[in-house]
């Protein structure tokens, strides 16, 4: 019997693999680029705002397009005082509606809930603002801001936290749309890292008698941390970037005289919708810019924080380990 000839092996250009790495390696170099381009073209733009105003800017609350003189405080206090509201309110329920879709759903109901939840997203943020403010804000007027009102007013602190009028929009009433918006974005992240969880490990939990909120808190989680803060980062960023349905109910009042959760206010991006396009050039204009640049600021400081904690959470893990 004759051996079989040698199979020779299948020499292969290497061609190919260098021509998709350079690919990729282009498109990296390609968004860095873009982003360090975005980063300059909005100092250059802002910079006789800069050289004005400096630092003082962030902390000046005044903004007079008539007088020429403009500080960002409101915008900024506005901006991130809807999205701390929204994630407050948003948080919570998307680790609720993703706990039940896949831990205690019923499995014909999951898909069409699953499905209804992820349509949210589609639904344009003018639907949502245009339904706040017509809708929903005087329903938050007559049976929230009312009520409180009437319950906290003697309070000290609280008293003042619900002051101003319940006319249905400002701070409030953007960060609970602000909260709908991204629902289910959060929700639909932190149910797909979920299911990612190996059927082994929370089978074996309930064997030893675990209740399914310590298997979703001692397995279900650490084992998707990631995946969540991830989920969470991606709200808080649609937060922070929507403008049309904050434009609709925040109040557009560029002046802070309370800290009051109904307080008609500003955001940064309602801002530079409502008035880039009638800004002349000049020091409004470039004003307008360094909002902007703030905003860019603000989203880089928010996203390299979650990065260290969850840093930090990944180095605990390993040291309990």
């Amino acid at each position: 019997m004759t051996n079989p000839p040698p199979v020779k092996p299948v020499k292969r250009s290497p061609l190919p693999d260098k021509l998709f790495g350079w690919v990729a390696l282009s498109a990296a170099l390609l968004t860095l680029g873009l982003l360090f381009g975005i980063l300059a073209s909005l100092v250059v733009g802002a910079w006789p705002a800069i050289s004005k105003y400096g630092l003082s800017f962030l902390t000046n609350s005044v903004w007079d397009p008539v007088k020429n003189e403009y500080g960002g405080l409101v915008m900024i206090y506005g901006t991130l005082a809807t999205s701390f509201i929204a994630l407050l309110i948003a948080v919570p329920v998307s680790f609720g509606i993703a706990l039940f879709l896949t831990e205690l759903s019923p499995a014909w109901l999951k898909r069409p809930l699953g499905t209804a939840i992820e349509l949210l997203a589609a639904v344009p943020s003018i639907v949502y603002g245009m339904w706040g403010l017509l809708v929903f804000g005087p329903i938050l007027a007559t049976y929230v801001q009312q009520p409180l009102q009437t319950t906290f007013s003697d309070v000290p602190y609280l008293g003042a936290l619900f002051s101003g009028p319940p006319v249905g929009i400002g701070i409030l009433s953007a960060g609970i749309i602000l909260a709908i918006m991204i629902i289910p974005f959060i929700a639909a992240v932190m149910r797909d890292v979920f299911e990612v969880t190996p059927v082994l490990l929370k089978e074996s939990a309930y064997g030893l008698g675990s209740t399914t909120w310590e298997v979703v808190y001692k397995v279900v989680l650490p084992y998707t941390k990631s995946g969540v803060m991830g989920g969470i980062m991606l709200g808080l960023g649609r937060a922070l970037g929507e403008t049309m349905a904050v434009t609709f109910v925040i109040g557009n009042f560029n002046q802070l005289d309370s800290l009051s959760l109904f307080q008609a206010a500003n955001s940064i991006t309602s801002a530079l919708a409502n008035e880039f396009a009638e800004a002349g050039e000049g020091l409004h204009q470039a004003s307008l810019i360094y909002l902007g640049l703030v905003l860019f600021f603000i989203t880089f400081v928010v996203l390299s924080l979650s990065k260290v904690m969850l840093s930090q959470l990944q180095k605990n893990e390993g040291a309990r380990t």
